[in-house]
């Protein structure tokens, strides 16, 4: 558990040290040891916003609620950000585009933390998750076409690893195994709960 008392100095601080440790990559297959991957799979560069804000002394972390009438992963939650465009000078500057874009968060009212290592999806994405503080209070403006609703959790909820649980469904005839970190009437789970499974490790003590 992440202890209450600490400021959001203190949390921002354990989130860079936690970014300083080595890692390697995760992926969507991590819980499914069985699958055999093509050892040459193209996968292609995504870059997703992973956006922290200050809200009443409490730090607390951004995620969107896919649009129901997207053709991949409707209704899913998500964090904002999407595939690595010609114009993009990197993954960070992808993840602020798309955060741009899809909630209406300007660029100059984050502060860049740093990067988790990139998460393979099932979608055959390089995804990596760039972590930033947006500095400023702002009125979200979900993209219709795009996302339903954009909404906060408190960060702490996604930094014990207790919260987390492995379910599965059945996917083309096999179960396929995932992380989940519910909150409310929110069902994160695929690669989101993963990404943040995968930070909750690397902050705990």
């Amino acid at each position: 558990m992440t202890p209450t008392n600490q400021t959001s100095g203190d949390i921002l601080d354990r989130v860079r040290h936690a970014l300083s440790k080595p890692a390697g990559m995760s992926t969507d297959y991590d819980l499914n040891p069985d699958v055999v991957l093509p050892e040459n799979r193209v996968l292609r560069p995504a870059g997703v916003l992973v956006p922290l804000i200050e809200h009443k002394g409490e730090m607390r972390l951004v995620l969107t609620k896919r649009s129901s009438r997207l053709k991949h992963h409707p209704g899913q939650i998500a964090f904002p950000g999407g595939k690595v465009d010609e114009g993009d000078a990197d993954v960070v500057a992808t993840a602020l585009r798309e955060a741009r874009e899809e909630i209406g968060l300007p660029s100059d009212k984050v502060d860049i933390i740093g990067r988790l290592p990139s998460h393979e999806t099932v979608t055959s994405f390089e995804m990596t998750p760039v972590i930033g503080l947006i500095t400023e209070p702002f009125d979200p403006i979900p993209e219709p076409g795009e996302v339903d609703e954009v909404f906060t959790v408190p960060f702490e909820h996604v930094l014990s690893a207790t919260r987390f649980a492995v379910q599965y469904r059945r996917w083309r005839g096999q179960r396929r195994y995932y992380y989940t970190v519910p909150y409310g009437p929110y069902y994160i789970w695929g690669a989101t709960a993963r990404i943040l499974r995968s930070l909750a490790d690397r902050m705990s003590p």
